[in-house]
């Protein structure tokens, strides 16, 4: 087997969470008084992390720190209690990880969300299935795409980067993946297009997470 690891990223790529960050985010906006954004529009303002998620979401001449601030706050406490409310695997994704397990194939989750967050979220939504390593946004370490989380990730599974497979739905999935050394492969179910995951570097596209199982070589 050529690959013997596959790390996945988590909103977009595992689990459809658009509809809950959008309305965690929004509820921010309108405590702020502010006019909430439509829910596609989070397809391109997620990924990065929460506080560069408030930053895009903010009206033009309201990116002061102190209202990114508040609303990054909001936005986190607004999330804490409703992220489990619409958020779901999404069709597919429980036969992949039910084909990666057959197979034994290592299993990392590597995502910008708060690290308890990404924990908590894992151990509610994907209980069914072992992942080696779950992390999620820490203090002191750069956020994706950032390759420095990734290459922890296989230190910690003894496992060269080469060999690993990296299942992602953005241009920051595919750029880490690509500097990480790993393989990057975009899925076409998440939030980006399949154009802009080509333009970062993407050596693979899928439409289905089963059809991940191939490219185990």
């Amino acid at each position: 087997m050529q690959y013997r690891a596959v790390l996945f990223d988590l909103d977009g790529t595992l689990l459809d969470t658009l509809e809950d960050l959008a309305d965690s985010t929004n509820a921010a906006l309108a405590a702020l008084g502010f006019p909430p954004r439509p829910v596609e529009e989070y397809r391109v303002l997620v990924g990065d992390g929460i506080r560069n998620l408030a930053l895009r979401a903010l009206p033009q001449g309201h990116k002061d720190a102190e209202t990114v601030d508040r609303c990054v706050r909001m936005t986190r406490s607004e999330y804490g209690r409703r992220w489990d409310a619409k958020t779901r695997p999404y069709p597919g994704v429980p036969e992949l990880l039910d084909g990666l397990a057959r197979r034994g194939v290592h299993m990392g989750i590597l995502s910008n969300k708060p690290d308890a967050a990404t924990r908590e979220v894992v151990a509610k939504l994907l209980f069914e299935w072992t992942f080696d390593v779950v992390r999620g946004a820490q203090e002191g370490v750069p956020l994706k795409p950032d390759p420095a989380a990734a290459l922890d990730v296989a230190a910690a599974l003894s496992t060269e980067p080469r060999h690993f497979l990296y299942l992602g739905d953005t241009n920051t999935d595919m750029q880490t993946a690509r500097t990480a050394g790993m393989r990057a492969v975009g899925a076409l179910w998440g939030f980006r297009t399949a154009e802009e995951l080509r333009a970062a570097g993407a050596q693979d596209l899928i439409g289905r997470p089963q059809d991940l199982l191939p490219l185990l070589g």
